[in-house]
């Protein structure tokens, strides 16, 4: 079963909601001012997706939390391509996808690595043939019995924070800018200014597209564990990133990390990111979760 949220201005409670195995909650085109709240995979899952501020055509982001067993879960973030036509239609293309494979998947208890790749492959098809130039990038986690393993096309991210503040896991972005800066040659802040951040080399629509797949990380009781498009890594710097994801639960990370990115798009300072985009971002946390 799925539901979906589309095109509605939305406050959320904070109470953690439950989903059954094979369900899924869908966020297409919304506009949201609170994160939402799963209790799933043996912890909490906090998903918030918006316009950028004064924005008042379609969110090109889409999300989907999929609960895919008793002790799993997937989370997704699409960021449709802004510079492209039809960002909107090639994000949906690829959560509907996804959440079909994994949730056929899970119901027959089928491999979930499978399952993504498969509607990967799926949705890249189908936005290809719509021959109409949609694009879009995308950031994937499975997370089952207490492991995470995370897949990405393009500049949509993952991060990864011990509860001492280690980087546990960071994805580099498939972009010029971004194999710059994995290679050493730009420091974050020039990364953040550089005329061609929005560039990237790898999406979905691409007869060349490739899924990077990162090897599997345990997830400890106070990791933080970020999926995120580039709205939201376009405007904090690492650091803020990590601070956020290191204490507090998901939804109080996700509240905050998304209040200073809309505030930064709103106010260009001197020193600070300021990159206007759409936003959303899912976090997931162990800690603060409800005993059983």
């Amino acid at each position: 079963m799925r539901q979906v949220f589309g095109a509605l201005k939305q406050t959320t409670t904070m109470d953690c909601q439950q989903l059954t195995t094979c369900e899924s909650r869908v966020y297409l085109n919304v506009d949201m001012l609170e994160p939402e709240v799963f209790e799933l995979a043996g912890g909490s899952v906090a998903v918030l997706s918006a316009r950028k501020p004064e924005k008042t055509t379609a969110n090109q982001d889409a999300a989907a939390v999929v609960a895919a067993g008793e002790n799993a879960a997937v989370l997704i973030v699409a960021d449709g391509c802004g510079g492209m036509a039809n960002g909107e239609q090639a994000a949906r293309i690829a959560i509907d996808s996804l959440t079909n494979h994994i949730a056929t998947a899970a119901a027959a208890g089928e491999s979930l690595r499978t399952a993504i790749l498969d509607g990967i492959e799926e949705a890249n098809r189908q936005i290809i043939e719509l021959k109409n130039g949609a694009g879009a990038t995308l950031a994937i986690v499975q997370i089952e019995n207490g492991e995470a393993r995370p897949y990405h096309i393009g500049d949509a991210q993952i991060v990864m924070v011990g509860g001492r503040g280690k980087v546990k896991l960071l994805t580099t972005s498939h972009s010029p800018v971004g194999y710059a800066m994995e290679a050493g040659m730009l420091e974050e802040q020039e990364a953040l200014d550089h005329e061609e951040r929005h560039l990237v080399s790898n999406y979905l629509g691409s007869e060349a597209m490739h899924v990077e797949v990162g090897s599997v990380r345990k997830v400890s009781t106070r990791d933080g564990l970020l999926v995120a498009s580039d709205g939201v890594l376009d405007n904090l710097l690492m650091d803020e990133i990590n601070g956020f994801l290191k204490n507090g639960t998901a939804a109080s990370a996700a509240a905050k990390i998304a209040g200073v990115a809309m505030q930064r798009m709103q106010t260009a300072l001197e020193g600070q990111p300021h990159k206007p985009d759409d936003l959303t971002l899912i976090v997931f946390s162990q800690r603060g979760k409800r005993a059983k």
